[in-house]
């Protein structure tokens, strides 16, 4: 059982809403695995992690109170990602980049951020031997989701990046406002209509948009006979991780795709996460145990 004193330190996550959130689950189980190793939480692993709710109204004020506190850090989920950035003294490169913060933590100077999801989204992937600046990658959606993945992408050296969506004016703002970033991003936009065409060409497709998530586990981004044209051992990346795996992943692989699910994506960046509040690297196969197991899914 995870120790809480009065010497405990605090993080957590804020979002509205935050209840749902299985970022406690993941972090208290990696605190409490550190505990145990050493039976002394003296060793710089006396700490819990909670769910905070905050309002969006009362973002500026909740950020004053967690100083006052003195929270250590925390993550930070929809809808605040992009409001916090001005709240904040310092701001990462690549937060900069992808315009949203997921991760903040407490300095001198007052709070930094980061955003942990780039890195999150490129760990499962760096496991496959391939030659990132030959591959073509098709991405789902044109939302914050799909701003990190973009980012990821550059990071490991893609260079021939189409984004497909159904609102062209979205989709056009999307590719004007990465013209002044300082990464190296070319992108080509996509009505869904062209979506079939490009599969056939793709060598890792990303799913950024919530078609297919619970309670709407029937439904997939890619109908049925899109699906055909994947082609073999292309990558099928869908960063839901309930149900698990989602109809998309399913379809993929039937095609011989390979499948990867959100869920490590959601262990990667809490990984990250945790070695900036805690300056240690946390027990990652109890952190991915501990959220299979709270989902019930295999081990």
């Amino acid at each position: 059982m995870q120790l809480i004193t009065g010497t405990t330190k605090l993080l957590g996550v804020i979002g509205s809403p935050v209840e749902h959130s299985l970022s406690p689950v993941m972090h208290n189980a990696a605190i409490c695995a550190l505990q145990q190793r050493w039976a002394n939480a003296s060793l710089g692993v006396d700490y819990v992690y909670l769910a905070l709710p905050v309002n969006a109204a009362d973002l500026s004020v909740a950020i004053a109170g967690f100083k006052a506190i003195g929270l250590v850090g925390f993550s930070v989920t929809i809808p605040h990602k992009q409001a916090i950035v001005p709240l904040l003294s310092e701001v990462s490169a690549v937060a900069k980049d992808v315009g949203a913060v997921n991760t903040v933590w407490r300095t001198d100077e007052g709070w930094s951020g980061t955003n942990t999801d780039v890195e999150g989204f490129i760990a499962p992937l760096q496991a496959y031997n391939r030659d990132w600046s030959q591959t073509t990658v098709v991405i789902l959606g044109h939302g914050g989701a799909a701003r990190a993945v973009v980012v990821g992408c550059t990071q490991l050296g893609c260079t021939d990046i189409h984004v497909v969506g159904r609102n062209k004016q979205k989709l056009s703002a999307f590719e004007q406002s990465w013209v002044d970033s300082s990464l190296p991003v070319t992108l080509d936009i996509h009505l869904w209509e062209q979506l079939p065409e490009l599969l056939s060409q793709a060598d890792l497709i990303v799913n950024t948009t919530p078609v297919g998530m619970y309670p709407h586990v029937e439904e997939s981004p890619v109908d049925a006979v899109a699906m055909q044209a994947i082609k073999e051992n292309a990558i099928a990346y869908d960063l839901i991780y309930t149900p698990n795996p989602t109809q998309f992943l399913q379809q993929a692989k039937q095609q011989g795709a390979i499948a990867i699910d959100g869920l490590e994506m959601l262990v990667q960046q809490g990984v990250a996460a945790f070695k900036i509040w805690i300056g240690q690297t946390p027990p990652v196969d109890i952190m991915r145990q501990s959220l299979q197991q709270h989902l019930g899914l295999s081990t």
